[in-house]
């Protein structure tokens, strides 16, 4: 069975921009799990443009599901992940000025950065995903460098995919392929949707995760929260 995490940056987004509390973050985590969600993903940045670092401690004790932080690995980052300890700590190569993830590591290049930081959070019993693309020497690094995870950067399929979705869908059943023989197991997220998710999962069913955010919360906007979050799920059968 394929886990559908819900991210909710985006309710956070909404919440920062006018202050206050409105709408509650909190709120939004526990309903998203009420509603079906198999976990709740988060993503601070340095500059708490959405999720800030406090709303993670506070979202923690009412995670019952699975609970994701992503992430570049800062100092201030890896001290809060070691605090809060989620199930799943996922690692992205975001720049802090990044407006959303929009590439995955170098682990070739990166190999002795990722490992001991990949090694402070196993010695913590965190499970450890890598986000990356669909480069094989990426990937086979990933393992090398013990992580538990990948999590394959899916925008360049959700691009493609109404022009031929067979083309776009190929580099990824070859990665998901070389993946599963190095041992690794495999989320995917980045602009996944009702529209494109059901052939994704098709291909690879062994997909062990899918990260959602953007275009879940902004399809409840239309079709409520409860019906949308039953509606992904229903992609993932």
């Amino acid at each position: 069975m394929t886990k559908l995490s819900v991210n909710i940056n985006k309710i956070a987004t909404l919440r920062n921009a006018r202050g206050g509390n409105v709408p509650n973050v909190l709120t939004a985590a526990i309903n998203c799990q009420l509603f079906g969600a198999d976990g709740i993903t988060v993503h601070p940045r340095p500059d708490e443009r959405h999720i800030r670092y406090n709303d993670v401690l506070e979202i923690k004790p009412l995670i019952t599901t699975e609970f994701n932080i992503e992430g570049f690995p800062s100092e201030e980052f890896i001290t809060l992940v070691l605090i809060v300890k989620p199930d799943q700590v996922t690692l992205v190569p975001d720049p802090h000025d990044a407006i959303t993830s929009n590439a995955g590591w170098d682990t070739f290049r990166n190999k002795i950065f990722l490992t001991k930081i990949v090694s402070e959070f196993r010695n913590a019993s965190i499970r450890t995903s890598l986000f990356v693309d669909t480069n094989p020497v990426n990937i086979e690094n990933a393992a090398l460098i013990l992580a538990d995870r990948i999590e394959l950067y899916t925008e360049p399929y959700a691009s493609g995919f109404n022009k031929s979705a067979i083309e776009a869908v190929e580099p990824f059943i070859r990665a998901a392929e070389i993946a599963r023989n190095a041992g690794l197991g495999i989320n995917a997220g980045h602009d996944l949707s009702l529209e494109n998710l059901r052939y994704f999962h098709e291909n690879i069913p062994w997909i062990e995760e899918v990260s959602i955010g953007h275009a879940l919360i902004s399809d409840a906007l239309y079709l409520g929260l409860e019906n949308t979050i039953q509606m992904y799920k229903r992609q993932l059968a």
